[in-house]
């Protein structure tokens, strides 16, 4: 009589430098974000509205007052412009990890990610019942993972403009002007806020297994053998 008998296997998922990079980048972006917003206190300018209708403002004057961010203009681009060395230097290790040992072929997206990343969704929100690819990343996290490097390339080069405006005019210029800059430096900001709750209700979804695995290195994975009696 033949029975199957289901084993766990232990299995290397990710490298130590890829969870290296994760876990520093994490708190590294959420200081970045938190002192911008301390600077963009003092220019607070974008709201949704038409004309001079004012639908609402991103952050109404209660949230300052709330977690106290009034006033802390300079403590903010100090802190910012400390950062961002951290934050550049981390994401160019990173990149530079994935080329020189070839994990870049399992992040960057290829012409089927984007069919997938569909599928992903529909099959997260119950749509769709067929089996996803058994891949250490699938459609939706290759776009994913590509898309928040790629953000954190556009970050510092929109920062770059409109920090110096004046000595690097010319990238000020080919983004648009200084107001186009920042607008664009603001949008990426809230991506990284989009991204992380989208990635946190992931990781939570997906279980311990998978947050163990970005911890440890390692995934339990398991498997079925058959046996005879």
């Amino acid at each position: 009589m033949k029975e199957s008998v289901e084993r766990l296997e232990i299995r290397p998922k990710h490298p130590l430098a890829i969870r290296w990079c994760h876990w520093v980048n994490f708190p590294l972006l959420a200081l970045m974000i938190w002192s911008g917003l301390w600077i963009y206190w003092a220019n607070d300018v974008y709201r949704a509205g038409v004309g001079s209708f004012t639908l609402f403002k991103f952050f109404p004057a209660g949230f300052y007052r709330a977690f106290g961010v009034s006033y802390q203009l300079a403590k903010g681009m100090a802190w910012h412009f400390f950062f961002m060395w951290f934050f550049v230097l981390n994401g160019a290790l990173y990149v530079a990890y994935t080329v020189f040992t070839g994990e870049w072929r399992q992040l960057v997206p290829s012409r089927h990610s984007f069919r997938e990343a569909v599928l992903v969704a529909l099959h997260d929100l119950r749509l769709w019942k067929g089996q996803l690819p058994a891949r250490k990343f699938n459609g939706a996290q290759q776009i994913a993972y590509t898309g928040v490097i790629l953000m954190g390339f556009g970050s510092v080069v929109t920062g770059l403009a409109i920090y110096k405006p004046v000595q690097i005019g010319w990238l000020t210029d080919l983004l648009g002007g200084y107001s186009a800059a920042r607008f664009e430096h603001f949008l990426l900001a809230a991506g990284y806020v989009i991204f992380f709750v989208v990635h946190i209700a992931q990781v939570v979804r997906a279980g311990w297994n998978n947050f163990r695995a970005m911890v440890s290195g390692y995934e339990l994975v398991s498997s079925k053998e058959a046996t005879y009696e």
